[in-house]
């Protein structure tokens, strides 16, 4: 058991990990990052901008970044973007710094979840559904190299996502002192 005082939600676009990870972190008294978003917050500016500007190469070097200087911290539930387990040092920290969950989706889930998003760069390129194919057999066994547990959200809410996988990490992962155990997940599915 990883005794981690931070939990990691680490999966490819459209898995949930900002939806089921705000149900998380209020059940288990964690401060919610959306690394995302937390980059454009730095920035100025969007994620598909900086890929427009800096390439996604200077997208990933932004993203280690704010990866190292957030998993500093601990008593933080990190919904990472879908390609940080790309860069070597950034799984090592990932497991270094957390109780990592993948969650898992199939490209034909992510494809319905993700029809009305014109926001994700790598989505910009071609035939999504070929694009969704190509990055899971590149990120799936990179994700499965630092999960601790692994999660399917595919045919689930958000709400019933977060209650399921809230009741695995009670049987799995030992919360830092002082988180609350069994406060239930609520709210309405997002």
């Amino acid at each position: 058991m990883n005794p981690a005082s931070n939990l990691i939600l680490v999966g490819p676009m459209g898995a949930g990990k900002t939806c089921i990870g705000r149900r998380l972190a209020e059940r288990f008294g964690l401060r919610l990052v959306d690394a995302d978003r937390e980059i454009e917050l730095r920035a100025g500016t969007s994620v598909a901008t900086l890929f427009e500007l800096e390439g996604e190469a200077g997208f990933r070097a932004r993203e280690s970044a704010v990866l190292a200087e957030l998993l500093r911290d601990d008593g933080l539930l990190l919904a990472t973007g879908g390609g940080a387990v790309l860069a070597e040092d950034n799984r090592r920290l990932l497991r270094e710094r957390g109780f990592v969950v993948q969650l898992l989706v199939t490209v034909e889930q992510q494809l319905e979840r993700l029809a009305q998003d014109r926001s994700r760069p790598l989505l910009a390129r071609g035939d999504r559904e070929q694009v969704l194919r190509e990055l899971a057999q590149r990120r799936a066994p990179l994700y499965a190299e630092v999960a601790d547990l692994r999660y399917d959200t595919g045919s689930l809410g958000s709400a019933e996502a977060a209650a399921g996988l809230a009741a695995a990490l009670d049987r799995h992962w030992r919360r830092p002192a002082g988180a609350p155990s069994s406060s239930p997940v609520s709210g309405a599915d997002a």
